[in-house]
Protein backbone atom coordinates (compact mmCIF):
# COMPACT_ATOMS: atom_id res chain seq x y z
CA UNK A 1 0.00 0.00 0.00
CA UNK A 2 1.36 3.37 -0.53
CA UNK A 3 2.76 5.12 2.33
CA UNK A 4 3.03 8.76 2.97
CA UNK A 5 4.48 11.18 5.70
CA UNK A 6 2.61 13.97 7.48
CA UNK A 7 4.21 16.26 10.23
CA UNK A 8 1.03 16.63 12.20
CA UNK A 9 -2.05 15.64 11.38
CA UNK A 10 -6.32 16.17 11.96
CA UNK A 11 -7.88 13.09 12.12
CA UNK A 12 -11.02 14.03 10.95
CA UNK A 13 -9.99 15.89 7.73
CA UNK A 14 -6.53 14.26 6.88
CA UNK A 15 -5.36 16.50 3.56
CA UNK A 16 -1.95 15.36 1.55
CA UNK A 17 -0.48 18.34 -0.35
CA UNK A 18 2.58 19.62 -2.59
CA UNK A 19 4.40 17.00 -4.48
CA UNK A 20 2.92 14.01 -2.84
CA UNK A 21 -0.54 14.91 -3.83
CA UNK A 22 1.10 15.43 -7.34
CA UNK A 23 2.77 12.07 -7.01
CA UNK A 24 -1.30 9.92 -6.14
CA UNK A 25 -2.77 11.75 -8.79
CA UNK A 26 -0.32 11.62 -11.77
CA UNK A 27 2.19 9.44 -11.14
CA UNK A 28 0.43 6.60 -9.23
CA UNK A 29 -2.86 7.08 -10.62
CA UNK A 30 -5.16 6.81 -8.10
CA UNK A 31 -8.43 7.36 -7.64
CA UNK A 32 -11.35 7.72 -5.11
CA UNK A 33 -12.31 4.86 -3.08
CA UNK A 34 -8.52 3.27 -3.26
CA UNK A 35 -6.59 3.11 0.23
CA UNK A 36 -3.12 4.36 1.11
CA UNK A 37 -1.21 4.71 4.52
CA UNK A 38 -0.50 7.97 6.01
CA UNK A 39 2.11 7.81 9.06
CA UNK A 40 2.55 10.84 11.55
CA UNK A 41 3.86 10.55 15.10
CA UNK A 42 4.87 7.10 14.67
CA UNK A 43 1.03 6.29 14.20
CA UNK A 44 -0.47 4.41 10.59
CA UNK A 45 -3.75 5.51 9.54
CA UNK A 46 -5.24 3.27 6.80
CA UNK A 47 -7.17 5.94 4.73
CA UNK A 48 -9.20 5.85 1.78
CA UNK A 49 -9.10 8.94 -0.73
CA UNK A 50 -12.54 11.26 -0.29
CA UNK A 51 -11.58 13.20 -3.40
CA UNK A 52 -8.50 14.74 -5.28
CA UNK A 53 -7.72 18.39 -6.90
CA UNK A 54 -4.99 19.44 -8.62
CA UNK A 55 -3.03 19.86 -5.35
CA UNK A 56 -4.41 18.43 -2.83
CA UNK A 57 -5.96 14.92 -1.41
CA UNK A 58 -8.13 14.53 0.96
CA UNK A 59 -8.84 11.20 3.10
CA UNK A 60 -11.01 9.47 5.68
CA UNK A 61 -9.43 7.93 8.53
CA UNK A 62 -10.25 4.10 8.67
CA UNK A 63 -8.21 2.40 10.96
CA UNK A 64 -5.53 3.95 12.69
CA UNK A 65 -2.51 1.75 15.19
CA UNK A 66 1.30 2.40 16.43
CA UNK A 67 4.19 1.66 13.50
CA UNK A 68 5.04 -2.25 14.03
CA UNK A 69 7.89 -0.86 11.86
CA UNK A 70 9.31 1.56 14.68
CA UNK A 71 12.05 -0.10 17.13
CA UNK A 72 11.63 0.20 20.85
CA UNK A 73 15.22 2.08 20.71
CA UNK A 74 15.95 5.67 20.07
CA UNK A 75 19.45 5.27 17.98
CA UNK A 76 21.31 7.78 17.32
CA UNK A 77 24.12 6.97 14.41
CA UNK A 78 27.29 9.12 14.64
CA UNK A 79 28.90 8.24 11.37
CA UNK A 80 32.03 9.86 10.26
CA UNK A 81 32.48 11.29 6.60
CA UNK A 82 33.45 8.36 4.32
CA UNK A 83 34.67 9.21 0.73
CA UNK A 84 32.33 9.78 -2.58
CA UNK A 85 28.57 8.50 -2.10
CA UNK A 86 28.76 6.07 0.85
CA UNK A 87 27.47 8.24 2.81
CA UNK A 88 24.14 7.75 0.94
CA UNK A 89 23.85 3.93 1.00
CA UNK A 90 24.93 4.17 4.87
CA UNK A 91 21.69 6.58 5.38
CA UNK A 92 19.59 3.77 3.49
CA UNK A 93 20.67 0.62 4.87
CA UNK A 94 20.77 2.36 8.43
CA UNK A 95 17.15 3.57 8.42
CA UNK A 96 15.75 0.14 7.00
CA UNK A 97 17.80 -1.18 9.73
CA UNK A 98 15.96 0.78 12.67
CA UNK A 99 18.40 3.90 12.95
CA UNK A 100 16.13 7.16 14.65
CA UNK A 101 18.89 10.02 13.50
CA UNK A 102 22.23 10.14 11.69
CA UNK A 103 24.99 12.51 12.57
CA UNK A 104 27.43 13.12 9.95
CA UNK A 105 30.84 13.84 11.51
CA UNK A 106 34.11 14.87 10.66
CA UNK A 107 36.49 13.27 12.52
CA UNK A 108 40.50 13.23 12.45
CA UNK A 109 40.57 10.51 9.97
CA UNK A 110 38.36 11.59 7.76
CA UNK A 111 39.30 11.41 3.84
CA UNK A 112 36.69 13.46 2.70
CA UNK A 113 36.84 17.16 4.30
CA UNK A 114 33.65 18.56 2.90
CA UNK A 115 33.33 22.32 4.38
CA UNK A 116 29.84 23.07 6.67
CA UNK A 117 28.76 24.95 3.94
CA UNK A 118 29.20 22.85 1.45
CA UNK A 119 27.88 19.79 3.25
CA UNK A 120 24.59 21.84 4.23
CA UNK A 121 23.82 22.03 0.50
CA UNK A 122 23.62 18.24 -0.03
CA UNK A 123 21.45 18.04 3.03
CA UNK A 124 17.93 18.06 1.56
CA UNK A 125 19.57 15.49 -0.90
CA UNK A 126 20.40 13.37 1.74
CA UNK A 127 16.47 14.18 3.94
CA UNK A 128 15.28 13.08 0.52
CA UNK A 129 16.97 9.96 0.78
CA UNK A 130 16.13 8.97 4.16
CA UNK A 131 12.09 9.51 3.18
CA UNK A 132 12.61 7.14 0.63
CA UNK A 133 14.20 4.43 2.85
CA UNK A 134 11.53 5.35 5.35
CA UNK A 135 8.83 4.66 2.92
CA UNK A 136 10.94 1.46 1.46
CA UNK A 137 10.69 0.07 4.84
CA UNK A 138 7.42 0.90 6.45
CA UNK A 139 8.87 3.39 9.19
CA UNK A 140 6.46 5.17 10.88
CA UNK A 141 8.70 8.60 10.84
CA UNK A 142 11.42 9.65 9.07
CA UNK A 143 14.75 9.67 10.44
CA UNK A 144 16.34 13.40 10.33
CA UNK A 145 19.90 13.51 8.93
CA UNK A 146 21.81 16.46 11.10
CA UNK A 147 24.25 18.95 8.93
CA UNK A 148 27.61 18.31 9.34
CA UNK A 149 29.00 18.38 13.28
CA UNK A 150 32.29 18.50 14.43
CA UNK A 151 34.12 15.57 16.27
CA UNK A 152 33.25 17.65 19.53
CA UNK A 153 30.04 18.97 18.65
CA UNK A 154 28.94 15.12 18.23
CA UNK A 155 30.76 14.25 21.65
CA UNK A 156 28.75 16.66 23.84
CA UNK A 157 25.28 15.55 21.71
CA UNK A 158 25.91 12.15 22.40
CA UNK A 159 26.49 12.85 26.50
CA UNK A 160 22.65 12.45 26.44
CA UNK A 161 22.09 9.11 25.51
CA UNK A 162 21.64 6.46 28.35
CA UNK A 163 24.21 4.45 26.43
CA UNK A 164 26.83 5.39 24.39
CA UNK A 165 29.02 2.55 22.15
CA UNK A 166 31.86 3.32 19.31
CA UNK A 167 33.36 0.58 17.11
CA UNK A 168 37.14 0.36 17.52
CA UNK A 169 39.44 -1.59 15.82
CA UNK A 170 42.13 -1.04 18.61
CA UNK A 171 39.98 -3.39 20.82
CA UNK A 172 37.24 -3.20 23.10
CA UNK A 173 34.19 -5.66 24.45
CA UNK A 174 31.75 -7.63 22.37
CA UNK A 175 28.63 -6.07 21.60
CA UNK A 176 27.38 -8.83 23.91
CA UNK A 177 28.67 -7.44 26.98
CA UNK A 178 27.10 -3.91 26.23
CA UNK A 179 24.72 -3.12 29.36
CA UNK A 180 21.74 -2.05 27.45
CA UNK A 181 19.02 -3.44 29.17
CA UNK A 182 16.68 -0.66 29.89
CA UNK A 183 18.47 1.63 28.10
CA UNK A 184 16.47 3.46 25.39
CA UNK A 185 18.42 6.51 23.92
CA UNK A 186 21.47 5.00 22.20
CA UNK A 187 24.32 6.71 20.55
CA UNK A 188 26.35 4.52 18.18
CA UNK A 189 29.60 5.97 16.68
CA UNK A 190 31.15 4.50 13.27
CA UNK A 191 34.44 5.46 12.15
CA UNK A 192 35.27 6.64 8.76
CA UNK A 193 38.08 4.72 6.41
CA UNK A 194 40.77 5.24 9.08
CA UNK A 195 38.35 4.64 11.95
CA UNK A 196 39.40 7.04 15.38
CA UNK A 197 42.52 8.50 16.21
CA UNK A 198 43.49 7.06 19.42
CA UNK A 199 42.54 10.86 20.93
CA UNK A 200 38.96 10.33 20.34
CA UNK A 201 38.89 6.80 21.07
CA UNK A 202 40.04 8.39 24.77
CA UNK A 203 37.64 11.20 24.70
CA UNK A 204 34.98 8.65 23.93
CA UNK A 205 35.78 6.52 26.45
CA UNK A 206 36.25 9.42 29.19
CA UNK A 207 32.88 10.35 28.41
CA UNK A 208 31.72 7.13 29.66
CA UNK A 209 30.69 5.76 25.47
CA UNK A 210 31.77 1.67 25.25
CA UNK A 211 34.91 0.70 23.43
CA UNK A 212 33.61 -2.66 21.22
CA UNK A 213 35.54 -4.53 18.78
CA UNK A 214 33.67 -6.43 15.78
CA UNK A 215 36.33 -9.48 15.73
CA UNK A 216 39.72 -9.41 13.51
CA UNK A 217 38.30 -8.98 9.82
CA UNK A 218 38.02 -5.88 8.79
CA UNK A 219 35.16 -3.98 7.69
CA UNK A 220 34.49 -1.31 5.57
CA UNK A 221 32.67 1.90 6.96
CA UNK A 222 29.44 1.17 4.91
CA UNK A 223 29.61 -2.19 6.24
CA UNK A 224 29.71 -1.30 9.96
CA UNK A 225 27.21 0.67 10.35
CA UNK A 226 24.75 -2.29 8.89
CA UNK A 227 26.55 -4.83 11.13
CA UNK A 228 26.62 -2.99 14.12
CA UNK A 229 23.01 -1.88 13.99
CA UNK A 230 21.55 -5.51 13.17
CA UNK A 231 22.85 -6.62 16.23
CA UNK A 232 22.25 -3.64 18.23
CA UNK A 233 18.37 -4.27 16.97
CA UNK A 234 18.68 -8.27 17.92
CA UNK A 235 19.87 -7.28 20.89
CA UNK A 236 17.37 -5.05 21.83
CA UNK A 237 14.77 -7.19 20.97
CA UNK A 238 13.92 -5.44 17.57
CA UNK A 239 15.21 -7.65 15.06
Amino acid sequence: MPRFFLETIAEDDIQITGADAHHIGYALRMRPGEHLTVCANNIDYDCVIREITKDTVFLDAVSKHACAAEPSVFVTLYQAVPKAGKLEEIIQKSIELGVSRIVPVLTARCVARPKAAEFQKKLSRLQKIAESAAKQSGRGCIPEVAPLHTFAEALESAKQADCGVFLYEGGGIRFSEVPLTGKKQIALWIGSEGGFDPKEAEAAKAAGFYPVWLGERILRCETAPQAALAILMHLTGNL
